[in-house]
């Protein structure tokens, strides 16, 4: 099989990059040829705003080159992974043009949410769920905390509502979780075109033993991510757990702020996949305390892998990934207090968290490798091909 992948690729990297180019990497392993094309946020400031808002809508760029990819090829599928604000939903036109199906991974909530968080001003936000234009994100001006970049997010959304690109360009979308696809099928996405499949972690990267001594974060640092709430969980904890915070973000002055301030509390910066893999094996348990609504939870699942239980916010997708007392345990989210007595009582049960290191090792052995995830991906273009079929 070939297939075509598109990405536009983030200024900080996160979740959405790691997982795209693991799933390509594990379809060429597993025999299949996979074509990229792929933009980076870098390029965004030497375009100009007002050239940048007419090509998020439409790219003539864009079209023209998967078009001569398609053209120039035996396309089987074309996967798109993320076509903001460089690509464009033009990428769609080209694929159609060219009769190929089109797979498109839902990997934020950009299609119903200018700032593609449901998040605003510290707290969940859905005023724009289900308006055909989202003028409520415009007013705020929630992309970017800027009014006119998020006017034309909004009018990309509005004229390809009005061109009916979501409904009959893609004959697939995947979800990452169950929480995900009743958003998109509450703001209007057909139920019967979206499936789940979970992100996956590989290679496995084998089982710690939690010997480490210390709670571990990994992330953006950031509001949603719940930066906040975990800092001022430690400030209860008084240095009492040690904390190791790895990741950057526009809180990293916070951070730093606190680390002078808070013994046991680390920040080690940006590390290398291999690096963070092996801090979440030695960590006693991973927190997890994001306050938007994740369509996923990426690094819950490699600590999973490495046998490492998740202490979460109970909000989202995560809260759907960990099974509280099995695989790690929930806390209310934005409240430092709910976080540090679940802290302190894994703290208390050591047997148990024991326990639940096995479980978090069996939970990603049940649905998160990469074998079970080649079987669904294949399903899921075999699915994308008979409908697009259908349509001819």
């Amino acid at each position: 099989m070939q297939i075509l992948s598109i990405h536009n690729n983030y200024q900080i990297r996160g979740g959405e990059d790691e997982s795209r180019e693991a799933e390509e990497k594990l379809l060429r392993e597993m025999g299949h040829a996979v074509d990229v094309y792929q933009e980076h946020n870098d390029r965004v400031p030497s375009i100009g705003a007002v050239p940048m808002g007419l090509r998020s809508i439409w790219s003539k760029e864009s079209y023209n080159i998967v078009k001569q990819k398609l053209q120039q090829s035996n396309c089987d599928i074309v996967h798109i992974q993320n076509f903001f604000p460089l690509i464009s939903p033009s990428v769609h036109y080209a694929a159609k043009s060219e009769g190929v199906p089109v797979v498109q991974t839902l990997r934020n909530y950009r299609l119903l949410c200018p700032n593609g968080l449901f998040f605003r001003d510290g707290l969940v936000c859905e005023d724009c769920m289900g308006k055909f234009i989202p003028y409520p994100g415009v007013w705020h001006g929630c992309y970017r905390d800027n009014r006119p970049a998020t006017i034309a997010v909004a009018t990309m959304l509005t004229v390809h509502r009005a061109m009916r690109t979501w409904l009959e360009m893609v004959d697939v979308y995947i979800s990452l979780t169950e929480f995900a696809r009743q958003k998109f099928i509450a703001g209007g996405f057909p139920a019967e075109k979206i499936v789940v499949k979970p992100n996956f972690v590989h290679p496995d990267p084998g089982v710690g033993n939690g010997s480490g001594g210390y709670a571990l974060f990994v992330g953006r640092l950031s509001v949603e991510k719940g930066l906040d709430t975990l800092l001022a969980a430690w400030n209860y904890l008084e240095g009492k757990v040690p904390l190791k915070i790895i990741g950057e973000g526009p809180l990293a002055d916070q951070v730093v702020e606190s680390v002078k301030r808070l013994p046991n509390v680390e920040w080690l910066g940006r590390k290398p996949i291999t690096e963070v893999h092996k801090l979440m094996g030695e960590a006693m348990f991973l927190v997890f305390p994001s306050k938007w609504y994740e369509t996923f939870g990426r690094v819950a699942v490699e600590a999973f892998a490495k046998g490492t239980p998740v202490i979460a916010a109970n909000i989202g997708a995560i809260a759907e990934l960990v099974d509280a007392g099995r695989t790690g345990l929930l806390f209310s989210p934005g409240n430092p207090e709910d976080l540090a007595t679940k802290v302190q009582w894994a703290m208390a049960h050591q047997e148990l968290l024991a326990q639940m290191r096995q479980e978090a090792r069996n939970e990603f052995e049940s649905k998160y490798t990469a074998q079970q995830n080649y079987y669904r991906m294949m399903e899921i273009y075999e699915l994308a091909a008979n409908r697009s079929l259908l349509k001819i």
